[in-house]
C-alpha cells in the first residue's frame, strides 16, 4: 500500500525558477548579503546578484542564446556561479552543470550529449574547457569566462513570453554514475520550484541563517537544498571552492555560520579530527547530512561534539533531489511525537506519496504496527520527480512507471509513522550464501573503529567463486592489520555479515558529493 507524507501539502508556485527567486525581492532585501566567498571575501548583495543575473542574461541573449539552447556551466563554488546559473534561465536556456573535476574528455562527452554550444567557466578551468570545446568542434568563441573583464551587453535580454514551467527544462544535471554511465536528468522549472517549496517548512531555513556552501553547486544537492533554498529564504551563503578542513572550520568561526549541509566524509572529520577543538563553532544551530547514508554512531558523535542537532535526508538527482528529510525545526523532534534516529532518512516531503515494493515479487509492503517493515524498493511520486532522461526513453520507462512513481533502486524499510530508513542500493547488496549483506551497514561499523578514517565495502569473488564482503580501509596506524579489522567487525555482526577480505588503501574514491565510487574499486579487482 502507498503512504503519503505526514506533512500538509504546500502551495506549488506557478512561475519559473528565476521569477520565483528574484521577482519578489523587496527594497529592504536588496542590501542584504546573498553570497560571500570564504577565500577571497568577494561579496554580492541580493540587489547586486539580481542585477548581475539580469546582465548575464542580456549578454547571453546578445550571443544568440535563447529558448531551446543548452549552456554548460563549469565553475567551482564562487559567488559568480549563482550569477551565471540564474542568468542562463531568464535567457530562456537550460543549464547543464559540469563537475569541476571532470577531464576534458568527460566534459566533451557531456557537451555532446547535452547539445550545449556555449561553455561558461573560469580562468582556472579554461584549459580543460578549451580542450573539451576543441574535441566537439567548437572554438574559443564558445567560451565565456566569468572572471574576465567583458563589455556589458548593449541591450537588455528580451522579455520571455509565458511558458509552462512544467514543460521547460531548467537544469540538465548528470547522474553521478557511481554504478553505471552518467545520464542527463531533465529537471523542469516546476520540479526545482516545487522542491524548494516542499523543503521550506522542513529545512526551516531563515533569513538570518548563514549557510556554508562546501557541497558543490554543480551537484543537485548543493544546487537545490543549499544554494536555491537559501536564496529563497533570503539567507547568506558563504562559498567554498573546495573542501579543506582548516578553511572550513575558519569559515564557520569567522562568518558565524549557523547551518551546515554536509556529506558523511565531512561528518567523519567533524567527529574525529583533533583540529575541530581549536575553533569556535558555537554559532551552529543545525547540520543536515545527505548524498550517502550517515551512520547513527557517527552522527551522534558529531552532534555530541558540536552540541548541535544532526539530521539526515534522502534524495537523488531524479527527485530534484530531496524526497525525505527529518525536520530540522525543534532540533529534529520528528513527527507524531516520535524522534527519528539519526540513521533514519526521514519522512516523505509534502506533496509526495511513497510505496515500498518487494523487488522479487512486486508485492507492496505496508506500514508495520511497530518496529520496521520488511525491506522493499522505495518508489516516490510527486511534483519533484524528473521529466525523464535526455535522449533515453527506454531507461526513462524503466525508472518512471505509468502511475508517475519513480523507482529509486534503493532498498528501504519504513516504520509505523512513515519514517523511511534506507538500507542500500539494491544493486550494491552482497549475496553471501543466500544472505543479503548491505555494504553501508558494514562501512558505518568500520568507521566507528578509532584507527579507521574511511572505509568502503564491495562484494568480490573468493577462490570458490562465492561472493564475499571485502573492505577497503584507510588508516593512519601502520600497526592495524587485516586480521584485526576482520575481528573488529566479526565481534559485532551476524556470522554471514563478516568482512572476509581487507585491503588498505590511501583513499576511498568518491564523487564530489561524497558517494563511494564502487565501480572504481571493482575495476581494480583481479578478474
Amino acid at each position: 500500500m502507498s503512504f503519503a507524507s505526514p506533512h500538509a501539502d504546500v502551495e506549488l508556485p506557478d512561475p519559473g525558477l528565476h521569477a520565483y527567486l528574484f521577482a519578489g525581492l523587496g527594497p529592504a532585501e536588496l542590501d542584504r548579503v546573498a553570497l560571500v566567498s570564504a577565500e577571497s571575501g568577494e561579496m554580492l548583495t541580493y540587489g547586486s546578484l539580481r542585477a548581475g543575473v539580469d546582465g548575464f542574461a542580456a549578454e547571453l541573449a546578445a550571443r544568440g542564446v535563447g529558448p531551446g539552447d543548452t549552456v554548460a556551466l563549469l565553475c567551482p563554488n564562487v559567488p559568480a556561479f549563482a550569477v551565471a546559473f540564474h542568468g542562463i534561465l531568464p535567457a530562456g536556456a537550460t543549464v547543464t552543470t559540469v563537475n569541476v573535476l571532470s577531464t576534458a574528455a568527460e566534459t566533451a562527452k557531456q557537451l555532446t550529449d547535452s547539445g550545449a554550444r556555449t561553455l561558461v567557466t573560469v580562468t582556472a578551468l579554461a584549459s580543460t574547457a578549451g580542450e573539451a570545446l576543441g574535441t566537439v568542434g567548437l572554438d574559443a568563441a564558445a567560451t565565456l569566462l566569468l572572471d574576465a573583464e567583458r563589455p556589458p551587453a548593449s541591450a537588455p535580454a528580451p522579455a520571455l513570453g509565458r511558458f509552462d514551467p512544467a514543460e521547460r527544462v531548467a537544469v540538465l544535471p548528470y547522474s553521478s554514475g557511481t554504478t553505471g554511465v552518467p545520464k542527463g536528468v531533465m529537471l523542469t522549472h516546476r520540479n526545482l520550484v516545487a522542491n524548494i517549496a516542499q523543503l521550506a517548512p522542513v529545512l526551516d531555513l531563515r533569513s538570518d541563517d548563514v549557510v556554508l556552501a562546501v557541497l558543490p553547486f554543480f551537484h543537485i544537492y548543493g544546487m537545490t537544498a543549499l544554494m536555491n533554498s537559501t536564496l529563497a529564504a533570503r539567507g547568506r551563503i558563504v562559498t567554498m571552492a573546495r573542501f579543506d578542513l582548516p578553511t572550513f572550520l575558519e569559515a564557520v568561526q569567522r562568518h558565524r555560520v549557523t547551518y551546515l549541509f554536509i556529506a558523511p566524509p565531512i561528518a567523519v572529520a567533524l567527529a574525529k579530527h583533533p583540529l575541530v577543538d581549536s575553533y569556535d563553532l558555537t554559532s551552529l544551530r543545525a547540520i543536515v547530512s545527505g548524498a550517502a547514508p550517515l551512520d547513527e554512531d557517527l552522527g551522534a558523535a558529531v552532534a555530541q561534539r558540536l552540541s548541535v542537532p544532526v539530521v539526515q535526508g534522502y534524495g537523488m538527482t531524479e527527485l530534484s533531489p530531496v524526497s525525505h528529510l527529518v525536520p530540522v525545526a525543534d532540533g529534529g523532534a520528528g513527527i507524531a511525537g516520535r524522534r527519528a534516529p539519526i540513521a533514519a532518512s526521514g519522512w516523505p516531503l509534502p506533496n509526495t506519496v511513497n510505496k515500498l515494493v518487494d523487488p522479487a515479487t512486486g508485492a507492496e509492503i505496508g506500514l508495520p504496527v511497530d518496529g520496521l517493515s520488511e525491506p522493499g524498493e522505495l518508489w516516490v511520486r510527486g511534483p519533484n520527480v524528473m521529466a525523464g532522461y535526455l535522449g533515453n526513453p527506454e531507461t526513462t520507462a524503466e525508472t518512471l512507471d505509468a502511475d508517475g512513481f519513480l523507482h529509486t533502486g534503493d532498498l528501504a524499510r519504513v516504520d509505523s509513522t512513515g519514517c523511511v530508513h534506507i538500507v542500500d542500493r539494491i544493486k550494491e547488496l552482497i549475496k553471501y550464501k543466500g544472505y543479503q549483506v548491505a555494504p553501508a551497514e558494514l562501512e558505518a561499523l568500520l568507521l566507528t573503529h578509532p584507527d579507521i578514517t574511511d572505509a568502503a565495502v564491495i562484494g568480490v569473488a573468493d577462490a570458490e567463486g562465492e561472493e564475499i564482503p571485502k573492505a577497503f580501509v584507510v588508516t593512519g596506524d601502520p600497526a592495524l592489520s587485516a586480521e584485526r579489522v576482520m575481528e573488529f567487525v566479526a565481534a559485532q555482526v551476524a556470522p554471514y555479515k563478516k568482512v572476509r577480505a581487507v585491503e588498505f588503501v590511501a583513499a576511498i574514491p568518491k564523487s564530489s558529493a561524497g558517494k563511494i565510487l564502487r565501480k572504481e574499486l571493482r575495476s581494480n579487482q583481479p578478474v
